[in-house]
């Protein structure tokens, strides 16, 4: 008798992010291909509160399976897709109450259990990543911290696994996370063959921190601290030790570093080498130099020290990012 579909059950909501939900949707549907009929594949469904379509934040809609409450039977894997709204100049992670109450409900019951960007939010407020590592997207991994300081937020890794409960990163990265899920489900070559397929990596090298802007998180303006931010980041060359730092500011030393990282979440040291670094991308991305050009014009003195911070920050050497980016 032939074994039936892995079922996948998608929640969304008003806004969501399309590829939140299209993009694992369409692995696990090549990964079906792939395997061929006698093999069971996946049955995908999307289901929403009242069954209806849903505009997504492209403004492409979304036709709905089903409603959130007509779920019933078995479930062995559940995703929530995620939105993220941009609201006077902050970046808003959508928290969809009946949705969220629903996963409070229905999780318990599935075999596993993911989200898609943003829709880590969505798991934490109903209580489902406590005492557990996640990660989300990096522009609201920190507000997933504040937060939910009962969750372990990593804002680097394109996905984590914790039990039955994944998370990934932004957008893309549910196809990562979905091609995993393949793996685990029916064995490294489908999950490799699925890949080719889709013209994507089994596994990314390195993790979401390629992608963000480390500086970009600011702090309430006005204060010596952002004024030193500022002067930091036009002097990279010069001595940036937390001693200089302080002096700059006439603090001591211990007084300042506190006061850095009570503003900063961070402390003076990998700061500096955050703004050192992110000068070094944007050289590699943007200009022809060679990398003892670049490690001197950013601040990080040699190429080994180059390599060393990227490879630790990044996950990558200096040429692979140049190739990337």
């Amino acid at each position: 008798m032939p074994q039936p579909p892995h079922r996948v059950v998608v929640a969304a909501f008003p806004g969501v992010e399309l590829l939140d939900v299209t993009g694992p949707a369409e692995v696990f549907s090549v990964a079906t291909r792939v395997a061929g009929p006698d093999r069971p594949g996946y049955l995908v469904q999307i289901a929403t509160a009242d069954g209806e379509p849903v505009a997504t934040s492209s403004g492409v809609r979304l036709m709905a399976d089903l409603t959130l409450d007509a779920v019933d039977g078995r479930v062995d894997t559940l995703l929530v897709a995620g939105a993220i709204d941009l609201v006077d100049d902050r970046v808003e992670p959508v928290i969809d109450r009946e949705v969220t109450a629903w996963l409070r409900a229905a999780a318990p019951g599935a075999g596993r259990v993911g989200s898609i960007c943003a829709g880590a939010h969505l798991l934490a407020a109903a209580g489902l990543l406590d005492g557990r590592p996640a990660t989300t997207h990096w522009l609201t991994a920190a507000r997933l911290a504040a937060e939910h300081p009962q969750v372990t937020v990593d804002p680097d890794p394109i996905f984590i696994r914790s039990g039955s409960v994944w998370t990934c990163a932004g957008v893309t990265s549910g196809m990562d996370m979905a091609l995993a899920m393949v793996a685990e489900d029916h064995g490294h070559a489908l999950a490799l063959a699925t890949a080719r397929t889709m013209v994507m990596y089994v596994k990314r090298s390195g993790g979401q921190s390629q992608f963000s802007v480390p500086l970009s998180v600011q702090s309430a303006g006005g204060d010596r601290i952002d004024d030193l931010r500022v002067w930091i980041a036009e002097h990279l060359t010069e001595d940036l030790s937390a001693e200089a730092l302080a002096a700059r500011l006439h603090l001591s030393v211990r007084h300042f570093s506190r006061l850095f990282r009570r503003r900063t979440s961070t402390t003076p040291a990998a700061y500096v080498e955050s703004a050192r670094l992110e000068a070094a991308r944007r050289l590699l991305e943007e200009s022809d130099r060679s990398l003892p050009e670049i490690a001197a014009a950013s601040g990080l003195g040699s190429v080994d020290t180059l390599h060393r911070s990227f490879q630790r920050r990044l996950g990558t050497t200096p040429a692979e990012y140049r190739r990337r980016f």
